[in-house]
């Protein structure tokens, strides 16, 4: 990728912030819209790395916008424009360096925990079953290996800004989002989870698990933040899968799995990335870029 980078410290001059995450920025636009500018920050183990990766955001965006295109028949979400040439007030400048990274959106009051569904079992499901039987507290059958598909994809939500992400048990998360929203909220991910391993399935690519966010706005529950990028989601190649190991993945892993090998506590400062391994988890997301919308963005 260029050495064009939109890091931590770049804000746009003449919008207010009310946010910053690991990876996107949030800008009030007016009462009820606000702009999420997605970066280049990468972040593993919940600590947001010194390096990016330039065109980053661009990849992410376009791959956000296809699925929340793709899901509106099974829940409204709260996209409203990527077009840059809708924010007012950027100079020419910030106009160019943000075209392609913006989301104009609908505010909503987003829900307290994060709605992950798992459609085979690996990461830290995988560390938990081996330790327990379980994953998020739910039992599952003995004899899985890893990577193994379920017999059914499962909800195993986890809490939401906190420092370290932690898993919650079912009724953990019952008692944060209410028994119906709980209900609602899991019908409506698992659906979204269905939609994603059909179309990925078209590409020769396995869903393995991924993370969904929702939001209530006017008492209608909107899909939110991102869906279905490898930022939020473990993807495999068809053609690599294979029971009883970690298949090579379309998504952070690669970082993560160089990380395992350094002596780092996990805890911030982060060390130094290796810029091969970094192309590598780039051109990951280029390849997921193109094949679902056709063009990889570059800067």
């Amino acid at each position: 990728m260029s050495d064009v980078y939109l890091g931590k410290s770049d804000r746009p001059p003449g919008l207010k912030q009310v946010a910053s995450g690991k990876v996107r920025d949030i800008y009030r636009l007016d009462d009820d819209h606000l702009l999420f500018v997605t970066s280049d920050r990468v972040s593993a183990f919940d600590v947001v790395m010194d390096q990016g990766l330039p065109g980053k955001g661009r990849i992410l965006t376009a791959i956000a916008a296809y699925w929340f295109e793709e899901t509106r028949d099974i829940v409204a979400n709260h996209l409203v424009s990527t077009s840059i040439e809708d924010v007012e007030g950027l100079d020419p400048e910030w106009r160019e360096r943000l075209r392609g990274r913006v989301m104009i959106v609908r505010e909503t009051t987003p829900d307290p925990i994060e709605w992950v569904v798992r459609g085979y079992i690996a990461g830290s499901g995988w560390k938990e079953y081996q330790e327990s039987g379980t994953v998020c507290s739910i039992p599952l059958a003995a004899g899985l290996q890893q990577a193994s598909k379920l017999p059914h994809p499962i909800v195993t939500p986890t809490t939401k800004h906190e420092e370290k992400d932690r898993p919650l048990s079912p009724a953990e998360a019952e008692q944060l989002v209410g028994a119906e929203r709980w209900a609602h909220g899991k019908d409506l991910c698992l659906k979204l989870y269905a939609r994603g391993e059909q179309v990925l399935a078209g590409h020769d690519l396995i869903l393995a698990d991924t993370k969904f966010e929702l939001g209530v706005r006017g008492g209608e529950v909107l899909l939110i933040d991102e869906a279905l990028t490898p930022d939020s989601s473990r993807m495999w190649a068809g053609n690599d899968y294979a029971v009883g190991i970690s298949p090579p993945s379309f998504d952070k892993q690669i970082l993560r799995d160089w990380l395992e090998t350094l002596d780092w506590d996990k805890q911030y400062p982060p060390p130094t990335l290796d810029a091969a391994v970094l192309e590598r988890v780039a051109e990951r997301y280029r390849e997921v870029c193109k094949t679902l919308t056709g063009s990889a963005p570059v800067d």
